[in-house]
């Protein structure tokens, strides 16, 4: 990502907020036939040390991404939109877009079978919790441990990463507000982001 210091997140804590938040990842390895994308629902392991995430691949994604023989990159990408010239100053033309982004590093330690399917259910039940009558994959674990046999569940832990709050820290406090406000309506998570970063 550009470098830009005022748009730098370096607190492991803003990072975890901005994962438990946008779940839903992307993650990328260079293997030896090129680059390999995926997308996959994370979990923080809130017991570990520094910044790890939980996850799996469905098969045979584990083999294409080369799992655990080299580093990894995973893309969290919270809230983002197109920012319209049209909410500056007359003269001021150039547009931009908002976001909050995250670039996380590591090597992934494959699970074993039980591990695996003890992140299922956690991943399960964390989203499930939302919702009347959220289901477990414990009402019928003989049949979901099979089904779970088709992935293979990861812990990595995060060695370095780098992210980005690029919410128009560059603009006077008068146009700061003013884009806030047109995203009150349009995108309350990203104008929500916008207040966070000026307190």
């Amino acid at each position: 990502m550009r470098e830009t210091p005022s748009y730098l997140m370096t607190d492991p804590e803003e990072v975890k907020r901005l994962i438990r938040g946008n779940p839903w990842a992307t993650f990328v390895s260079h293997t030896s036939n090129g680059l390999i994308a995926s997308h996959y629902p994370v979990l923080l392991d809130e017991n570990a040390e520094g910044i790890t995430i939980l996850s799996h691949l469905g098969r045979p994604d584990e083999k294409l991404h080369e799992l655990g023989e080299h580093e990894m990159l995973v893309i969290i990408q919270g809230p983002h939109d197109y920012v319209s010239a049209s909410w500056y100053e007359p003269g001021d033309l150039v547009a931009t877009w908002n976001h909050v982004t995250a670039h996380l590093y590591g090597i992934p330690e494959i699970l074993s079978e039980e591990e695996n399917y003890q992140v299922l259910s956690r991943l399960t039940d964390h989203f499930e919790q939302h919702y009347p009558g959220g289901r477990s994959l414990a009402e019928y674990e003989a049949g979901t441990r099979r089904a779970a046999k088709g992935t293979v569940g990861l812990r990595m832990r995060i060695t370095r990463f780098d992210a980005r709050a690029k919410l128009s820290q560059n603009k006077t406090p008068e146009i700061t507000e003013r884009i806030t406000a047109e995203f009150d309506e349009r995108n309350p998570g990203l104008a929500a982001e916008m207040r966070r970063v000026r307190k």
